[in-house]
Parts: structure tokens; C-alpha cells; sequence
């Protein structure tokens, strides 16, 4: 089950028993909060769009830590002044870890142990593994044989034929 959620006017996109980053939240750390503005939700190929959020629909939330993001380098420079300017900042995050998503109409997930009827199939019947030969390879030939191979019987052919005759001696008389 995946939602579309507002974050401090951010939208972050969940999944139940993920972890996302956002921005530093007032919450304590182990502490379980609700998200209540929850723009989409998507369950088993049912689709929730709200307008701007789905009435009763809430995503559980549990604080993870608290800390910093990497170092990013600001440098501003104006050509030929001789002004520069080297600063550092990072920013603060939260790391959530999503426990749930809840909204009305939600379906319950079979067991894990348990198995939809459908899917069962009867005990005895397995299908055996259809298997298929590999078809001979051929040897290994040079770009020359095939041409030669093909030229080779048409001039004995024409030739048992006598549709090729033979060129006249030229003796220097003409």
C-alpha cells in the first residue's frame, strides 16, 4: 500500500515499513505520530485521489533519530572585484519509519501463512519441466568457402551441360 503525503509543504511519497528523510519535525525521537494530510492513496490497484486531501485517511509514523545532512559548499564570486565567498550548510533532518496507512474502505491483507483458494493447486498434479533440444551448431567456415562452395558446382554443372563453350585458341590471327 502506497500514499502521496504533505509534509511541512513537501509531498513525500510512503509505503508502509519504509523509511523516508524529511525535514526536521518537532516530535521526539521513538515518538508515533499521525500524518493527516494525505493526498493519495493507492491499495491493490484501488486508486484515492483527494481534493486536496482524502477525508479520513491518516499515515502512522514512528521518529527514528534526528541528525544532519552532508556538507554542501556555497561559493559566491564576483569577476574582477575581488570578492569571494566559501560558506557550509547542512541541513537538519528527521528519519521517519511509516508503520501504516489508514483511510476508509481499506481492505484487509491475507496472512501471510494463508494462501487465497485460488491459488491452491491440488495436491498429486505437478507440472513437469518442458525441456528442448539445442539445435547443432555448425562449423565454423571463412567469409571465402561459402563463395567458393556455391561457384564450384554451377561451373561443373554448366560444363556436363555444354552450355559453356570452350574459348577459341587466338593465335594472333584475326
Amino acid at each position: 500500500m502506497q500514499a502521496i503525503v504533505d509534509i511541512n509543504g513537501k509531498q513525500y511519497q510512503v509505503q508502509e515499513g519504509r523509511y523516508i528523510n524529511v525535514d526536521r519535525l518537532p516530535h521526539d525521537v521513538d515518538a508515533t505520530f499521525e500524518i493527516g494530510n494525505v493526498l493519495m492513496v493507492v491499495d491493490q490497484g484501488d486508486t484515492l485521489v483527494g481534493a486536496p486531501y482524502v477525508d479520513g485517511a491518516t499515515v502512522q509514523a514512528k521518529v527514528l533519530r534526528h541528525a544532519r545532512g552532508p556538507k554542501i559548499l556555497v561559493y559566491k564570486m564576483r569577476c574582477k572585484k575581488g570578492y569571494r565567498l566559501k560558506n557550509g550548510h547542512r541541513q537538519d533532518f528527521t528519519q521517519l519509519q511509516i508503520e501504516g496507512v489508514n483511510f476508509p474502505g481499506k481492505k484487509d491483507k491475507p496472512k501471510a501463512t494463508e494462501t487465497p483458494a485460488e491459488t491452491k493447486k491440488p495436491a498429486g498434479k505437478t507440472e513437469k519441466a518442458k525441456t528442448t533440444k539445442a539445435p547443432a551448431q555448425a562449423s565454423v567456415k571463412t567469409a571465402a568457402e561459402p563463395q567458393a562452395q556455391k561457384a564450384a558446382p554451377k561451373a561443373e554443372a554448366e560444363k556436363a551441360e555444354g552450355a559453356i563453350p570452350e574459348a577459341p585458341a587466338d593465335n594472333g590471327e584475326a
